[in-house]
């Protein structure tokens, strides 16, 4: 009567763009995960916390696929990650709360249909995808897996504000934008594709910044180049940015900057903003009956390709 579901949040995009006519990501996820309990409920209501309308909107379509008719679902949701900020906070909800309710009513639900529930909702982040990926986060046409990270350190930089996904998807200059840096999307891909097959992060941070300094035309962040300046200054890799969000993500190698000073000299420019450590590290979604261990980030132990499969390599 009762699943509990943990999936991935992200740290922005690696790269985000469009490429001959198709628009795509690739995911960034992090080591900070949203954690949803479902408990049945007779009668056919759904509860749960005030602004999570996409969980309970997630939980409601699981039910449908799954034909039931009779229950409904009280949620208790557990996300140390901000909305609108471009942390995956939203797709990190629905993915979990899609998984629980399929727990609770002691069925799994493949990677193909957690995605079909999430785009029905909103563009997706993805990050409920294994690994690395590259993805259709507008239609779910199409994915590639791109490989497991190397070990990379990312601090995340919260420059303030919010950005409704939905409505930046909408946007009637998108796809002129998208096209007039589509040879900076090319370049982009290329490097992180090499560095994930590598496992060199120096060409996955180089990609990332590559993306991100394009990305300003489309959603400028007047931080973003003395971050890069302050950032590789000390040691870092590169930056990286949320494409549709207020985020910016310092990449580097653990034990190699001093993210304490890091932080002291970003905030002596922009005394304004917020930090979270993390580490990049695969997507995923797992599922269990019982609660984990949950404090001010709640984190997956063990395998998160776990319970829920699909193709590896291309999956469609």
């Amino acid at each position: 009567m009762q699943g509990v579901a943990l999936a991935r949040g992200a740290c922005g995009e690696l790269v985000q763009g469009m490429v001959d006519g198709k628009y795509f990501l690739i995911t960034c996820p992090i080591n900070i995960s949203a954690e949803v309990t479902v408990t049945l409920v007779p009668g056919g209501r759904f509860q749960g916390p005030p602004g999570k309308s996409k969980a309970l909107a997630a939980a409601r379509l699981t039910m449908a696929r799954l034909g039931e008719k009779q229950w409904g679902a009280r949620l208790t949701i557990n996300n140390p990650l901000p909305p609108g900020k471009g942390l995956a906070s939203s797709t990190a909800d629905v993915a979990a709360a899609a998984a629980a309710t399929a727990r609770a009513l002691g069925a799994e639900l493949s990677l193909e249909e957690i995605k079909r529930i999430a785009l029905a909702i909103e563009p997706s982040d993805g990050t409920f995808l294994p690994g690395i990926v590259l993805f259709d986060h507008l239609r779910g046409e199409f994915w590639e897996s791109l490989g497991e990270p190397p070990p990379l350190a990312v601090l995340i930089v919260d420059l303030g504000g919010t950005v409704d996904t939905v409505l930046f998807n909408q946007r009637r200059d998108l796809m002129a934008l998208n096209r007039a840096k589509e040879g900076a999307v090319r370049r982009a891909v290329a490097l992180v594709r090499e560095g994930l097959a590598c496992g060199r992060v120096e060409l996955i941070a180089r990609g990332a910044t590559l993306s991100a300094l394009a990305n300003q035309e489309i959603l400028h962040k007047p931080e973003l180049e003395t971050l890069v300046e302050l950032a590789t200054g000390l040691g870092a890799l590169g930056v990286n940015v949320a494409h549709s969000g207020t985020v910016a993500g310092i990449l580097y190698r653990a034990g190699e900057v001093d993210s304490d000073e890091l932080e002291r000299k970003i905030r002596a420019v922009f005394p304004y903003v917020h930090f979270i450590r993390a580490t990049m590290t695969g997507g995923g979604v797992e599922a269990r009956d019982e609660l984990w261990l949950t404090g001010k980030e709640v984190m997956a132990a063990g395998s998160w390709a776990g319970r829920f499969t699909a193709a590896t390599g291309r999956g469609r």
